[in-house]
């Protein structure tokens, strides 16, 4: 199931199922551990002696945020019981407390006797052993606790603060399905404490005046010992929770709309998709800068691991449009996680940890016999390509002044040293992590690498550096011209393999990846060859069928839908494969009118979003389902960067100042 609603302060992340069902639940970082590990924390209501979990089909689900904000605005309804329930999450922006406001309608004309019942079914720190589960009269709420983690589940109705009906009990431990089922009669056993692998259950009465709307308000905190919650229920009970939700909405108000943008070229729905994915990205970047790829666990029953890690290169290519975006404090802190992480000799490996401790892989170290390096080349030269972009943006000296010598010059130094004779890239690992070689990608991101390096060796004074970054991303460039560039084909290779005679084996696939070559300025985008190079992408990549898009490369095996037409269906389509194509357009574009043609890929991204304008890795190519995890952090990043690209060239051709900081700090630069 995709995720519809993550919400989330950097330290705390709850994300929502289609069924309004929260089934991750990250802290204190964003990615690790999972508490809820997928299992449904659910959410009941009794009315007048029926009952019904809002996974039931009876319910209608309309799932969304309020506008410009991290608030969840959820619209259930259940005409069997007679009742519509308005809901909202927040995760408070500066504590660790998720809050639950809930107000039940009648919708029969009749006053009704109603009942919330909300399931908290816990694995702390990813695991149920050793948990315990208890009411505190203190605290007056259930806690749950294991070692240094605890969690307060409390609340208030419009006649009590605090829990009266609650209990504690076993789950998945013999014929024991958790106390969720204890909820059903409309009534809990209020039994006080259970350990082990154990689950809670609290409930809420309320008496809905007819046609009339009663309110409950629900909140789960987190804590590193019973005096942390101690210390978070005084701070509720003193501000109160409304205040809390209240200001935690302005907030995040002001956090997405901070910059003076001029989005008035744009139609208002392709700004409100910037503006959430902002916000979507927003919640899946931790404090301590690591950026996650995705925080679904749902891919755990397709691949028996998760998205949630941080690749080096979806973080620097999200911190470069959170750097667009005017977001700097977030792209300096993914900096910062970088320079703790990277290798003594300049090069960042697969995948860390939100803590910045190494993530599993499955890339070897030995291949045929001999060691290689287990490393995606990429990953290295578009952290520093990423940390040039920030730079030329806000120009901040003192941030980039132990930058440059633990990560530029370090870096650069080993994308020179991990060349073959002809000047190019040593084989690694693809950006799709899935074959080994020498791929164009690579190799622009590389010169893209060399580049931003010699521009910050020549700020720097350091003029010898600078000639020898550049003396190699010429040197790599004309061998890419040399040996990727296949003119009968009038295409760049997807990939070279070394042979034994010393020159390569090509491999002619048509990749959408090959944007990279004027993404990362090793060739313009009017270069002929790139022009005739994103040509083929679109040629052979566009889905042929109603759902339209673009595909990774021909013949994609990922989460394969269509098993037959490959002609017409070469693999699912991608938002971010879609966006690259548009990045073209927009950067070769010399007329407003052909400007304004990308404005229909921009209508296409919204219609494969949730309603929630979540927005996933891929979709189904025949019904234009999510497929895969959502959201995918890249996909809302891309969205990012290609409405600021296409209002920067908006600016340009127009002539009118777009506002955003990227526009701002150029004009400066050439005053």
């Amino acid at each position: 199931m995709p995720r519809d609603l993550p919400v989330g302060n950097g330290e705390l992340m709850v994300a929502f199922d289609d069924r309004y069902q929260a089934r991750d639940l990250f802290w204190p970082r964003i990615g690790m551990p999972n508490h809820a590990q997928g299992y449904p924390q659910r959410l009941g209501f009794w009315v007048d002696g029926q009952f019904a979990w809002v996974d039931d089909d009876e319910w209608q689900h309309d799932l969304r945020y309020k506008p410009e904000t991290l608030a969840t605005d959820c619209l259930l309804r259940h005409d069997g019981l007679g009742i519509a329930v308005r809901c909202s999450d927040v995760v408070d922006y500066h504590s660790p407390v998720w809050f639950r406001s809930f107000e039940v309608e009648d919708l029969t004309g009749k006053m009704r006797d109603a009942r919330i019942f909300i399931h908290h079914d816990l694995s702390i720190d990813a695991s149920p052993v050793g948990d315990t589960a208890y009411f505190d009269p203190e605290l007056q709420g259930v806690v749950h606790y294991k070692d240094q983690r605890w969690f307060l589940v409390a609340g208030e109705d419009p006649l009590r603060y605090g829990v009266e009906h609650f209990t504690t009990g076993t789950k998945r431990i013999g014929d024991a399905e958790g106390t969720w089922r204890d909820a059903e009669d409309g009534h809990l056993s209020r039994n006080p404490i259970a350990q082990g692998s154990v689950d809670s259950t609290v409930g809420f009465h309320l008496h809905v005046p007819a046609g009339g709307v009663a309110r409950a308000t629900v909140w789960l905190a987190c804590g590193d010992s019973r005096e942390a919650l101690v210390a978070l229920h005084d701070k509720i009970a003193l501000k109160t929770a409304r205040r809390m939700m209240d200001r935690t909405e302005a907030y995040w108000r002001l956090w997405a709309l901070k910059e003076p943008i001029d989005f008035s070229p744009l139609p208002e729905p392709i700004r409100d998709m910037y503006v959430r994915s902002q916000l979507v990205l927003r919640t899946q970047v931790d404090n301590g800068g690591a950026i996650l790829a995705a925080n679904d666990s749902d891919i755990q029953t397709f691949a028996g691991d998760t998205y949630s890690y941080m690749w080096p290169r979806d973080g620097a290519l999200v911190a470069y449009g959170l750097a667009l975006a005017g977001q700097s404090e977030l792209s300096r802190s993914f900096f910062r996680f970088c320079d703790d992480i990277v290798e003594p000799s300049g090069w960042f490996r697969h995948k860390y940890n939100p803590n910045g401790t190494l993530a599993s892989s499955w890339h070897p170290e030995v291949l045929d016999g001999r060691q290689v390096l287990a490393v995606q080349q990429d990953e290295t030269a578009l952290v520093l390509w990423a940390l040039r972009e920030h730079f030329r943006i806000y120009r901040d000296v003192e941030f980039l002044k132990p930058l440059y010598n633990s990560i530029v010059i370090p870096c650069a130094n080993w994308l020179l040293e991990h060349r073959d004779h002809h000047g190019l890239p040593k084989p690694s690992w693809d950006l799709w992590e899935e074959r080994r070689g020498i791929h164009t990608f690579t190799v622009a991101a590389t010169i893209g690498a060399l580049k931003a390096a010699a521009e910050f060796a020549r700020d720097m004074g350091a003029m010898d550096h600078e000639e020898r970054f550049l003396a190699g991303a010429r040197r790599m460039t004309d061998a890419m011209l040399e040996y990727l560039w296949v003119p009968e084909h009038e295409r760049f290779a997807r990939m070279a393999v070394p042979t034994e005679q010393g020159d390569y084996r090509l491999d002619m696939t048509v990749d959408a990846a090959n944007h990279g070559i004027f993404l990362f300025g090793a060739l313009p985008a009017d270069d002929p060859r790139v022009v005739a190079d994103m040509q083929a992408v679109r040629d052979h990549l566009t889905v042929k069928t109603s759902i339209g898009g673009v595909a990774r490369y021909q013949r994609d095996y990922y989460h394969r839908i269509e098993h037959q037409d490959l002609e017409r269906v070469p693999g699912n389509p991608w938002i971010i494969c879609t966006l690259w194509v548009a990045l073209h357009d927009i950067e070769t574009a010399t007329t407003l009118d052909e400007l304004n043609q990308v404005l229909e890929v921009f209508d296409w991204v919204g219609q494969r979003a949730r309603p929630s304008g979540v927005l996933p890795e891929q979709v189904h190519p025949h019904n234009g389902d999510p497929v895969s995890v959502s959201p995918l952090t890249w996909s809302h990043a891309v969205v990012v960067t290609t409405v600021l690209r296409w209002l920067l060239k908006h600016a340009e051709l127009s002539g009118k100042p777009s506002g955003v900081v990227a526009g701002l700090a150029r004009q400066d630069e050439l005053r």
